[in-house]
């Protein structure tokens, strides 16, 4: 699917970036990929990481708030992978307008470019705090996504699609809870602080991210938003697999955050595809054809929700160890 194709990955220089073009350079022979973003010197690293793919890979210094710099780097390409955000739930709060222009902004700019200049998918990654949004960078994100879905409205008779993947923190990103309880470990620490006993996550790995933007890739008919279904666990567990026995005082749950990541709201049941390793929620709108539906796929119940404190898998104390051998901070 990829082979022959011109791909470009917007914050392309991220972790997820790094993973993607891994991945793709691996299990594909792709024309070239385009990594999209602002940071030279994070281009640079990145360069000679992957050196040995010679001239597949290119660099294109420039901001998805710069619509004319996309246009430039939007010729030519097949497939973009929207990946920039700004993702970091303090800093938004405290920076509200920089989050609505690189965000909300950014991904008008996208959807113009790709519609503008013959792009034929466009699959841009989204977050569980986009759902029921309780902070600016999920409220960001949830303008962001009605963006991405809308703008199939607009394709009119041009070969685009545009579709969504969601899932929460990445295991061991910046600023999650497993780097955060490492540190504490590694500087001599002998407890944990819990933000509430009841809190819940889902567990995804990096690659399991990547493998899910590649399905959208592949079977995205336009509107789409792609889930993968993935174990939770609770937060007290965690904090006994990365150091057993350690006490765990509960410090109280922080400004933005939430108990439970949700992916699946009751309202969006409605439109909700079960498959075998994930959901797809579809568009409720006129332009919508339900014979664009997926085969294979069971709809949910009305009412349904698919949240981390309502999974049916769940991982133990000992599950989460395992995995934590391979998990890098990234």
């Amino acid at each position: 699917m990829l082979n022959g194709k011109t791909i470009l990955v917007t914050g392309g220089t991220g972790s997820f970036g790094n993973q993607f073009v891994t991945y793709v350079l691996e299990n594909y022979d792709p024309k070239k990929i385009i990594i999209y973003s602002r940071d030279e010197y994070k281009q640079f690293i990145m360069a000679n990481k992957f050196k040995k793919y010679g001239d597949k890979l290119r660099f294109f210094i420039g901001d998805v708030r710069d619509k004319e710099r996309l246009y430039r780097a939007f010729d030519g390409v097949d497939y973009v992978v929207h990946a920039a955000a700004l993702k970091q739930v303090p800093a938004c709060e405290y920076n509200p307008m920089e989050a609505v222009k690189t965000n909300i902004d950014g991904a008008m700019n996208i959807v113009d470019a790709a519609l503008d200049c013959g792009v034929k998918r466009v699959v841009a990654l989204s977050t569980d705090k986009a759902v029921n949004p309780i902070n600016l960078y999920g409220g960001t994100k949830l303008v962001s996504d009605k963006l991405f879905i809308a703008a199939n409205a607009y394709a009119g008779t041009k070969d685009v699609c545009f579709s969504i993947v969601r899932y929460g923190n990445v295991a061991g990103s910046r600023g999650s809870v497993i780097p955060f309880f490492r540190n504490i470990v590694a500087n001599g620490g002998k407890e944990l602080p819990i933000t509430d006993y009841r809190m819940t996550r889902f567990w995804i790995s990096l690659d399991e991210g990547v493998q899910l933007v590649i399905k959208a890739l592949s079977e995205a008919k336009g509107g789409e938003t792609f889930i993968s279904k993935i174990p939770s666990f609770k937060i007290t567990d965690l904090a006994q697999a990365i150091l057993p026995g350690c006490e765990m005082p509960e410090v109280g749950i922080r400004e933005g955050e939430k108990l439970h990541e949700i992916m699946v709201t009751r309202e969006d049941s409605m439109m909700t595809y079960e498959y075998d390793k994930h959901f797809i929620v579809y568009p409720h709108f006129d332009w919508w054809d339900n014979s664009k539906i997926q085969p294979g796929g069971k709809k949910v119940e009305s009412g349904f929700e698919y949240s981390s404190g309502k999974n049916t898998e769940w991982l133990s104390v000992d599950e989460i160890a395992r995995r934590l051998k391979d998990v890098k901070e990234h």
